[in-house]
């Protein structure tokens, strides 16, 4: 499940994939990937799940994936990765320096979505990755232009890894012993949050109040992500103590 909520939580997922047996180097492409399951729509982040994926009808990936259906592969092979930076652990020595960070990988087969309704299915999953509830607030359905342009890819997931660090610096006993570099050496976190800025109306704009589903969104996205950082705090310090400020 925590494999699932990484690639959930991550705006940007990066798709690699080998171009040709010619190429010397893979491609990869940065998308908004998001999680689901069209013949159980109600799974949970728990589940197994599809990872669907949207670009142009003509792009490089989906030319590739039709290639591989077509040549009787399962679909097109591709790695999908994604990571959150939650925080700067600065130690006492260069080596010891890193990051706290949540990150997750998943391998699988990359399918085009052919049938109507699982197209209409993805494109409100990836519209509401952007936004919880932008679908039902926008023109939709999308028109018959938009359909015939867009291409969703379903990937069936073959396996996944994810790792997270959390805690605090870890220096070495020698560097902890060391009276000097003790009293010179500042060492902690610097917790790192992305946060939602207050929305921007467009220039044809005619929608005097700001929908809830956005104002909404916004506030619970930045009130998760400085819990988040919050708990980092706790974890590295034992206590609710602030750190310093700059």
């Amino acid at each position: 499940g925590f494999i699932h909520q990484i690639i959930q939580d991550a705006m940007v997922v990066h798709v690699s994939f080998a171009p040709s047996p010619e190429d010397i180097f893979p491609a990869i492409l940065p998308m908004i990937g998001t999680l689901g399951s069209f013949s159980r729509p109600s799974a949970g982040i728990d589940e197994p799940l599809d990872c669907y994926l949207h670009g142009y009808v003509s792009s490089r990936i989906m030319n590739l994936t039709r290639k591989a259906i077509a040549g009787g592969q399962k679909g097109l092979p591709v790695c999908i990765a994604a990571s959150k930076v939650d925080g700067l652990v600065l130690a006492m020595t260069p080596n010891a320096h890193s990051y706290n960070y949540r990150s997750a990988v998943l391998f699988g087969f990359a399918d085009l979505v052919t049938e109507v309704n699982e197209k209409l299915f993805a494109m409100e999953l990836i519209t509401n990755k952007v936004v919880p509830g932008r679908w039902e607030n926008t023109r939709v359905p999308p028109n018959a232009a938009e359909m015939s342009s867009t291409e969703i890819l379903r990937v069936t997931i073959e396996s996944g890894s994810g790792k997270v660090r959390d805690g605090p610096p870890a220096d070495d006993k020698c560097d902890l012993n060391d009276e000097g570099v003790l009293d010179s050496v500042w060492t902690g976190l610097v917790p790192l949050t992305e946060h939602l800025g207050v929305p921007v109306p467009s220039a044809y704009n005619r929608v005097k109040e700001v929908p809830g589903h956005i104002t909404d969104y916004t506030k619970g996205f930045n009130e998760k992500e400085e819990a988040y950082a919050k708990k980092q705090e706790i974890i590295v310090t034992g206590t609710n103590v602030k750190y310093g400020e700059v």
